[in-house]
This record gives structure tokens, sequence and C-alpha cells, in this order.
């Protein structure tokens, strides 16, 4: 299966920026005898093997995962969970599967109705990547220092024990950190951190587009200021946060409903003129923003790292 950390083969179902960005991340570790790919837009397939990060592709999931000893579905979420069972079920007993999905209670219950299949399982989510998207926009670091999410089934079974860890070690030679959690947790978590500032940011996008008193022009012309900024991850693919939103939705109203809290107590502070309020809101925004950057999760760097 694998001999010192390097794997006899390795499918990748899914050619977007977290499979391609895990195909070139192997390549530069020289992790994988033989990186078999597998996409639903056969552009993308052409694409991986002019770009050399795969040394074959497939038409279908079951050719892909045939004789692969890990499977990595690098699918959108809404399709993802079924992806997982089907590799699942046509991966040897002593396989792997991992996805790398930023919901993860729709893959757990997916893996619970698995059978047999389930015991190679592993749900992950590497918390890395961009607003670009297709074989083109991976990049083999994205990984390296980020936090990857490994959401365990229940079970206590040796096998299943020992598949998490190979799930782990994977990430690790990746460069990732890696961290265990139940799904429900992570989903919470993620609804927090990610999913509701996508959501934000296509809203704040879609206000500006309705503002009638703005012009078009008006709002690209001025965006070299915050709404530049607020507003990049706007520029994520809209299908894949379609879903996201989707299998995350309880998580993300629970959220979304104390973010709308926060926000009438900001518009009484500037209806109302009440400084105080507005300054130790401000601060503790601040604060947290300091404890990302110190966290090594963000530059420091002037201008967000900007050249120019």
């Amino acid at each position: 299966m694998t001999t010192d950390a390097k794997y006899a083969r390795v499918a990748i179902i899914g050619m977007g920026l977290i499979g391609s960005s895990i195909a070139r991340g192997l390549r530069e570790a020289d992790a994988a005898e033989e990186i078999v790919a597998y996409d639903a837009d056969a552009a993308h397939l052409d694409r991986a093997v002019e770009l050399r990060i795969a040394d074959r592709v497939e038409a279908s999931i079951d050719a892909a995962v045939s004789g692969a000893h890990i499977a990595v579905v690098a699918t959108p979420v809404g399709v993802a969970a079924d992806h997982v069972v089907d590799a699942a079920r046509r991966m040897s007993p002593d396989g792997l599967v991992i996805d790398v999905g930023s919901v993860k209670a729709a893959i757990v219950e997916a893996a619970r109705g698995a059978d047999a299949a389930a015991g190679c399982i592993v749900p992950c989510h590497p918390i890395a990547g961009t607003e670009q998207s297709g074989p083109d926009a991976g990049i083999a670091g994205l990984f390296r220092n980020r936090w990857c999410v490994v959401t365990p089934l229940e079970r206590t079974d040796a096998a299943y024990l020992a598949a998490v860890e190979r799930a782990k070690a994977f990430w690790r030679l990746l460069g990732s950190e890696v961290e265990v959690m139940d799904a429900a947790h992570h989903d919470l978590a993620l609804a927090v951190t990610s999913h509701l500032p996508h959501l934000i940011a296509f809203t704040m996008m879609g206000a500006a587009d309705d503002l009638e008193t703005v012009t078009e022009s008006e709002v690209v012309k001025y965006s070299a200021g915050g709404f530049r900024d607020f507003t990049r991850i706007a520029a994520s693919n809209p299908v894949m946060w379609r879903d996201v939103f989707l299998n995350n939705r309880e998580a993300v109203l629970e959220v979304l409903g104390r973010f709308t809290e926060e926000l009438a107590v900001l518009q009484r502070a500037i209806r109302w003129g009440d400084a105080e309020t507005l300054e130790k809101s401000f601060a503790r925004g601040r604060a947290l923003r300091r404890a990302i950057v110190e966290a090594g999760q963000e530059t420091d760097a002037p201008n967000f790292g900007r050249d120019g």
C-alpha cells in the first residue's frame, strides 16, 4: 500500500482548487507513485494531464478508485456524500476514503449508512483555499501550516482507528496541522469562520448592485478601499456555496441569528450616537483580528501583504 510514506496509487475525485492542490502537494513531496484523477468536467481532466498533476485520468469514479489505496473526494458538498460512499464500496478492505468538504454532518450521516464500506471513510476538512477554482488554481503549498479538521465516525474498532491515523498522516504529509472534533461542532465553527462571512460578502455585493443611486461603474471605480477587500470572497464558486448553505442550514441559521442581533445593536448605536458601544464593538473586533494574525493564520504585513 505505502512504503516510507509514499502512496502506491492515489485517486483524486474532483480536479478543482482543492483536488489539484492535493495533486500538486503530493508531486512536490514525491509522495505518490501514481495519481489518478476523475472529474465530471472532461476539460478539467484534460487540463490535469496538460499540467502533469495527474498520471492518468478516468471517465468514472469506479475506474479511478480501482486499485487505489487512498481516494480523496474533492467534489462540491452537494454531491460529495454520494461520491464518498461510491468510492468506499469499491476500495480494498485496507483502503482509505477521505473528503475535503466544509460541511461534515452530511458526510458522516452518509458514511453511517454505508455498511461495511464505512470502515474506510474518514471525513476531513482542510481549512485552506482561495476564491479561485479549477485545475489551474491549485497551489502545492496550499495546506502548509493550515489546519485540517478530521471528524471521524463514532467507531472504536482497531481497523477504523488505524484508518483515522492514516488520514491524519496524509494531511501532515501535505504540511497541515491536524485537529479532531465531532461533525456537529465542526459545522457550527465553520458557519462562524467561513460560511457566514461568505454569505455577508455575497449579500453586500447584491446590496451594492440594487442601490440605484450608486452606479455599477462607481462600485467598480471606488472598490480600492474596504469594499474590495471585504468582498474578495464573493468571487468564489456560486454552485459550491449554494450547496454549502443548503447542507449546513441549521448551523448557518443559528449563527446568522446571532449576527443579526449584533447588527441590531450597532444599528441602534449609530442611530442614537452611542459612541461607547461602537468603540467597544470595534475594539473587540480588532482584538480578534490580532489574535488571528498571532496564531499564524494571516499575515500582519501592511495592506494585507499586497505588493501594490
